[in-house]
């Protein structure tokens, strides 16, 4: 059954391209009195409130002094990782190895993988999060009940099983024949599938062998649509051993490359260790980094270099990375990348921050064809924030004079109470949702 349409009115903002470090005027729409009239699942209209209007039957939905954003685009997340979100660990192989394996090796359980799949997906939406690129497990049933608990949501989801066998736990390994068998039929079954993407997931080159590497890059050829998804050069340790494991490769992004796997639609998840080089290669492929900066502070990992970044033309969105990553929140998220800017004399302002979380993603993902904005056409995924969620919030708004320091009121004091509604194809689906 289609959605009802609806005329929301609130103040509404969405972007149309990055604006950059001295917030270009031209790169976002704001209407302080905004309508967004919603058909079909999809945008139909935005504009000034008297401006646009639906037909006489159409119900307007009035949410205030609210504001309507599009929905954020998380662009790398753990889902089995959810129940070890703050545990402690002195670095991040230590992490893994203390609490990341043995949480993974629970998803062999179909049951459990579904149970946790549901929470996952939930707590997305409660935090205003519709759009979401997953890692998995090794386990193929990780993968099946992520895909179908998203199915039942209608969320737009991309997700791949693991791809491991080599310096992992005996029962997270898989072989680069198996692997690739897998990958190949999770594809074929998941991929295109309502709203659903697959992404032959490497973890991380340290855990694949040259033969599972190159079958990826071999199955990368054959599915030029299908993502690639996988970390790189997270941490200091972690780049000196791949150094040691693929010394005739330039760099660790270089291993990669060797494979055929640097591309449009390939994201990878950190980059902080990188030098020029590799930023303009990156750039120069068609690729993008997934820009963690709650979980690169949380475990000590070091500092994502913005500056660096644009100026080579990489592309980089933002992600959670739960569970390193300590908040679903990608308010948080924002909050925790405006310090790391800070930290190295850098500058994120807050209508840059509010594209990295949602228009960034879509366009590093390739999908902002549908997602990301409120161009006419565009699916209608939307999050409804509240000023007054809080007391503290509500007192210092009163305060904020231009949308700028309302934006940075958002990221540095909200969390998953600031969002008082997230809709999914004009569907009301968080419990604070305003309901036709």
């Amino acid at each position: 059954m289609e959605p009802r349409p609806a005329l929301h009115r609130a103040s509404i903002l969405h972007f149309r391209g990055d604006p950059g470090p001295n917030d270009d005027p031209t790169s976002f729409g704001y209407w302080e009195r905004g309508a967004l009239l919603v058909r079909n699942g999809r945008v139909q209209a935005i504009g000034d409130a008297s401006e646009v209007h639906g037909d006489a039957d159409t119900p307007v939905i009035d949410h205030g002094r609210r504001l309507i954003v599009p929905g954020f685009i998380d662009t790398h997340v753990h889902c089995p990782q959810t129940d070890i979100i703050a545990a402690g660990g002195s670095n991040l192989l230590d992490w893994l190895e203390r609490y990341a394996f043995p949480a993974e090796q629970r998803f062999a359980d179909p049951a459990h993988a579904r149970e946790v799949a549901d929470f996952f997906l939930d707590e997305l939406l409660e935090n205003g999060t519709t759009t979401a690129q997953v890692l998995c497990t090794v386990h193929r049933t990780s993968v099946e009940q992520l895909f179908e608990a998203a199915l039942a949501r209608q969320l737009r989801i991309i997700a791949g099983k693991v791809l491991m066998d080599t310096n992992c736990p005996e029962d997270l390994r898989d072989t680069a024949a198996g692997g690739e068998r897998d990958t190949r039929e999770l594809i074929e079954t998941w991929h295109g599938r309502e709203r659903l993407h697959y992404a032959m997931t490497v973890r991380f080159a340290l855990t694949s062998s040259e033969a599972q590497l190159a079958s990826t890059g071999a199955l990368a050829r054959e599915y030029p649509d299908v993502f690639f998804h996988t970390h790189l050069a997270e941490n200091r340790e972690e780049v000196q051993a791949v150094r040691r494991a693929f010394p005739r490769d330039r760099s660790y992004l270089g291993v990669y490359d060797r494979f055929g796997l640097l591309r449009q639609r390939a994201t990878y998840a950190h980059g902080i260790y990188l030098d020029d080089t590799d930023r303009r290669r990156l750039a120069a492929s068609g690729a993008g980094v997934a820009f963690c900066p709650s979980s690169n502070l949380y475990l000590g990992s070091g500092l994502f270099d913005l500056a660096a970044s644009d100026a080579a033309g990489m592309r980089y969105a933002l992600a959670t990375d739960v569970g390193a990553g300590s908040s679903f929140s990608m308010l948080r998220t924002m909050g925790e990348a405006y310090k790391v800017a800070q930290l190295q004399g850098q500058r994120l302002s807050s209508l840059r921050a509010f594209y990295l979380a949602t228009l960034a993603g879509a366009r590093m993902l390739r999908l902002d064809a549908h997602i990301g904005h409120f161009a006419p056409g565009a699916e209608a995924d939307f999050i409804v924030l509240d000023p007054e969620a809080t007391p503290l919030l509500a007192r210092r708004m009163e305060l904020a004079r231009t949308l700028s320091e309302q934006l940075q009121l958002y990221m540095i004091l909200g969390d998953d109470r600031t969002v008082a509604g997230t809709y999914i194809l004009g569907r009301p689906v968080q419990r604070r949702a305003v309901r036709l």
